[in-house]
């Protein structure tokens, strides 16, 4: 179990069907909509992850993690609205990261680091090559996010050898959209879109329109090799077995 310093936040993966209903529970709570214990059928192959505030057990984030290869990434929950072709070249295991939320009533940035050491300590045991998946904005109205989709364009598209091409049928191009103001789009970004970028990720050059989910989402990946070394040696001392034993 991961401790947030001071360790006011802990996080653990989900053992049992109650935990995988408080999963869901939160998950339909940060997709907006409360009455459905939302779930999919790409849960089974995944580990799911409960990050809790210590002292009450609320549970205030979640994700799940499934690993993939070049041979399996068509399996793969993004893989159903990008064209994924071009990443089956990658050498080494895959993770998808999926599903990510936080409570809207704990908006705590020890959160967000906590999951990042979670996930680096999984990085590191399965020798990924990439994290990846489907960075969502709230609402399906392109019109809000017209900076922050300028910016992505300008700034943090994939390399072309490595683009998911369009697979979904409605989709809104990045490069359609004119010149923006890119300190607005900062502004714009989802916090977890965020830290994929500062450490070097990339996004695909559209965004799915998903209405089922009511969100926008953008393909988003991370190679490893490319993570500055500095936010690896931050995100090691997180995800190592000292912070493990808590305090």
């Amino acid at each position: 179990m991961l401790h947030a310093p001071p360790g006011r936040f802990t996080a653990r993966e989900a053992q049992s069907p109650a935990d995988l209903s408080r999963v869901r529970a939160l998950r339909a709570i940060c997709f907006r909509n409360p009455s459905l214990q939302e779930c999919d059928a790409f849960d089974q192959a995944a580990r799911h992850v409960l990050i809790e505030e210590r002292d009450s057990a609320a549970a205030v984030c979640c994700f799940r993690l499934t690993a993939f290869t070049g041979d399996t990434l068509q399996h793969s929950y993004s893989a159903q609205v990008y064209d994924l072709t071009a990443l089956r070249q990658v050498e080494g295991p895959m993770l998808e990261l999926g599903r990510f939320c936080v409570h809207p009533e704990w908006q705590d940035p020890d959160i967000l680091r906590l999951a990042w050491g979670w996930l680096a300590g999984q990085v590191d045991a399965q020798g990924a090559a990439l994290l990846f998946g489907c960075t969502s904005f709230d609402g399906v109205e392109s019109g809000r996010y017209r900076d922050a989709f300028a910016l992505l364009n300008s700034r943090h598209l994939a390399r072309a050898p490595w683009r998911p091409g369009v697979k979904a049928a409605e989709v809104i191009r990045f490069d359609s959209i004119d010149a923006a103001d890119i300190r607005a789009g900062l502004h714009q970004l989802p916090p977890l879109l965020r830290s994929y970028l500062a450490m070097g990720g990339w996004v695909s050059d559209h965004a799915v329109v998903d209405r089922a989910m009511n969100t926008l989402h953008v393909f988003t990946g991370l190679e490893i090799a490319a993570i500055p070394p500095g936010r690896k040696r931050l995100l090691r001392a997180l995800a190592a077995p000292k912070a493990a034993a808590g305090h």
